[in-house]
């Protein structure tokens, strides 16, 4: 078993407390260790843990650790006492890594001795406050009765004022009585730099408090609705993991999300322990029988409960597991999970309708600001295949995409006429500029100006913004007349064609009627198009920007060489909507384009897609059309998935190694084997459904194909879920295109003819 990776470490550097809090996962749940254990721990031990910490972080190459001083109450433990310990801990450390210090209080205690320790040793400090005094009151009472919340205030004010560079944020426990708004008005007064809501620990054994299905929901939802009416105006991490993880990024909290915890608890007496919150579920439930002076950090990495607690997706029940929000639950807090039966954690979380419904409703109000890619695209499009809605919504969003690119290109380049135009055609007729940035070659062109436009400031119009102008005005039925530079002697209109300008480096082109005048053309070649079916593809050899495919695009076509193209095109098309009909609505829905490659050797079987040219592929003409159709359908996997990848995270962008894919000898970085792997689904797909072809001379070939490219897809999928470096969504995605593989019968009967 590999170990596990840790980057924070709760130090216990005081086991009692100042007050009695009621909802208290240390003193008052079913784990009562503290009670075994010293109040303070020695400098010894700390030294210990910190020698044990700079050995995990020297074997794996870390460039920081959290270290987050905390109880019980860590101020117990008093100025003198706490800068020896920090002392202790630094030492070890130093020259391995950088080390970031925390500590959480109740505040009471705090004061300026305790905060120039801290500003000496850098120490980020955060404040349990549960909202206004009712609220606070609550629960964070003294165990006389009386109140903390003047004292717990008083630190508030204290750091805000006099040491805002140690002040972290605010931490607040749930409470579905308080008033929601009145608590999170009373926590935004003290000006914090984030807000932590926790859901009060329990179990289904005890379960929480609740006056109405989703109360917990509800009661954050309010907060939510008011966070984002008023602008964000302080980070609250609930909510910002919710949308982060929606959008494939990582989780900011154990409490959401699938990806790896990676902390651990050092105790008092250097005992290792697994996250504090699980003292909720049963006696001893986080201990690991390990401490700081007979074991390493990376055998506490290997135990199994640590394993259990890092398993993603594969660690929940099946409930979890066939859950569409999954991907951002996470399940939820592991010990918010525990049933004292046979189950143990393999449940949902105690607060699931709480945590669907919040996740729903953040989901829709931040999706209205952000454009979020919605929960069903992103499974329809992770089995594989992509229904016509999902695919229609990718292409919708690119259209919006586009959108954005010219108005960034327009906002930095000198053609306001141009600009003008596309202002007015938005205005009158949207659908008519959506149907020029629907041209694949406009965003690659977009793309390339705006990176030109960031690296110099050479604003010259370059015909970008003024021949889409001219079409979308053509489209709209509107009348214009726009300068244009001439490029090798054309001028390109996108979607129209290419008229020859010899002689010129500027030309005008007059819109009217729908129709174009260029002033000096000589001719023009058309834009031509494949047809068949429900499908209708530009075959693309004009375009000056489609030369962006790993292979050269052909010059202009004969009509001969079309004219194999569209028969070719034609019978690929009727076999792709006979016998793949789960790909062709959506290829017909958001295929625009084919560039032909030009190749040296016909026959090839060479394709491409290009990152920017959402809607467009790159073909070399092959030798029959069943060959056609399964190109069409490899490439669009890449088109689809591209434009997933604009929108959300699966994969740790910062991630640098690379892996085997089993169709390349190259290693491949973690995108690259995720593309391959996903239209590898695709390719497999077509030889499984063409072995049941009853014809004799194509079986054969079908499963020898499918004999190896379905295993080889297999193994790349658990290469990828064994990476590590997947995003809770990159997770629930890659487990989806398996459970499409595992759902195929791999011997494949066969259908041939009598």
């Amino acid at each position: 078993m590999p170990s596990a990776l840790f980057r924070q470490f709760i130090l216990k550097v005081h086991n009692r407390c100042d007050l009695a809090c009621d909802h208290c996962y240390v003193f008052e749940h079913a784990d009562q260790s503290w009670r075994n254990r010293p109040a303070v721990m020695s400098t010894r031990t700390m030294r210990r843990a910190a020698e044990r910490i700079a050995e995990h972080a020297r074997e794996h190459g870390l460039a920081e650790v959290c270290l987050v001083l905390h109880g019980g109450e860590p101020l117990l433990a008093g100025p003198d006492r706490l800068g020896e310990l920090i002392t202790a801990a630094r030492e070890p450390l130093r020259g391995i890594c950088d080390v970031e210090f925390r500590l959480h209080t109740n505040g009471v205690l705090l004061d300026t001795g305790f905060c120039e320790l801290f500003r000496r040793e850098g120490v980020l400090v955060g404040v349990s406050l549960d909202g206004d005094r009712a609220a606070n009151d609550r629960h964070r009472l003294y165990r006389d009765g009386r109140s903390s919340y003047d004292k717990a205030v008083r630190a508030i004010g204290l750091l805000r004022h006099d040491f805002p560079e140690l002040y972290s944020g605010l931490l607040c426990t749930i409470d579905v009585a308080n008033d929601p708004i009145a608590v999170y008005e009373a926590l935004l007064d003290h000006e914090p730099p984030a807000i932590d809501f926790l859901l009060p620990h329990h179990t289904w054994d005890d379960p929480p408090p609740r006056p109405t299905v989703t109360a917990y929901a509800d009661w954050l939802s309010a907060i939510f609705d008011r966070w984002l009416a008023s602008g964000w105006p302080v980070p609250v991490r609930t909510f910002d993991s919710i949308i982060n993880a929606g959008r494939g990024g990582p989780s900011l909290t154990e409490s959401l999300g699938l990806e790896a915890g990676d902390l651990v608890v050092i105790e008092s007496d250097g005992g290792y322990e697994q996250a504090d919150s699980l003292k909720t579920a049963y006696d001893g439930a986080p201990e690991t029988g390990m401490d700081v002076f007979r074991h390493s950090v990376d055998e506490v990495g290997r135990h199994a409960g640590v394993a259990e607690g890092r398993g993603g997706l594969a660690a929940l029940c099946e409930v979890c597991r066939s859950c569409p929000v999954v991907a951002v639950c996470g399940g939820g807090l592991r010990a918010h999970r525990y049933r004292g039966d046979s189950s143990g954690f393999a449940n949902p979380s105690v607060y699931c309708e709480d945590l669907s419904a919040l996740i729903a409703h953040v989901q829709r109000g931040s999706a209205r600001r952000l454009g979020a890619l919605p929960a069903p695209v992103l499974r329809s499009l992770a089995t594989g295949y992509g229904d016509p809605a999902a695919i229609a919504w990718l292409r919708r969003s690119q259209t919006v995409g586009g959108r954005a690119l010219l108005a960034a290109v327009g906002a930095r380049s000198e053609a306001p006429a141009a600009w003008n135009t596309l202002r007015e055609v938005e205005g009158l007729a949207p659908s008519a500029l959506d149907a020029v940035l629907a041209h694949p070659y406009v965003r690659v062109r977009a793309v390339r100006r705006l990176r030109s436009l960031e690296e110099s400031d050479d604003r010259t119009d370059d015909g970008l913004l003024a021949t889409v102008a001219c079409v979308a005005a053509a489209k709209a039925g509107t009348r214009s007349t726009l300068t244009v530079p001439v490029r090798d002697g054309d001028v390109y209109l996108p979607t129209v064609g290419r008229y020859r300008v010899p002689g010129r480096e500027r030309t005008t082109v007059q819109v009217g009627d729908g129709r174009f005048t260029v002033e000096g053309a000589t001719g023009m070649d058309p834009v031509r198009r494949l047809r068949a079916g429900a499908a209708s593809v530009a075959l693309d050899d004009l375009d000056p920007f489609r030369d962006c495919h790993d292979w050269p695009a052909s010059e202009r076509l004969d009509e001969e060489r079309f004219q194999e193209w569209q028969t070719c095109f034609q019978q690929a098309w009727e076999l792709l909507e006979k016998d793949y009909g789960e790909y062709a609505p959506g290829i017909a829905e958001a295929l625009t384009t084919i560039v032909p490659l030009d190749v040296p050797h016909p026959g090839s079987n060479v394709s491409s897609a290009a990152r920017d040219a959402f809607g467009a592929v790159g073909i070399a003409l092959p030798e029959d059309p069943a060959t056609l159709c399964l190109l069409l359908l490899h490439e669009f996997q890449h088109v689809k998935l591209g434009a997933v990848l604009d929108f959300v995270d699966l994969y740790d962008r910062n991630d640098e190694r690379r892996f085997h894919a089993p169709w390349r000898e190259d290693p491949r970085p973690l995108e690259g084997l995720l593309q391959g792997t996903y239209a590898h689904i695709a390719v497999a797909d077509f030889w499984r459904r063409r072995c049941r072809v009853p014809q004799a001379d194509t079986v054969a070939e079908a499963e020898r194909h499918f004999g190896k490219w379905y295993p080889e897809t297999l193994a790349a999928v658990g290469t990828l879920q064994s990476s590590e470096a997947l995003t809770g969504l990159g997770e629930q995605f890659v487990a989806l295109m398996r459970a499409t593989l595992e759902s195929w019968d791999p011997s494949v009967p066969t259908a041939r003819s009598d």
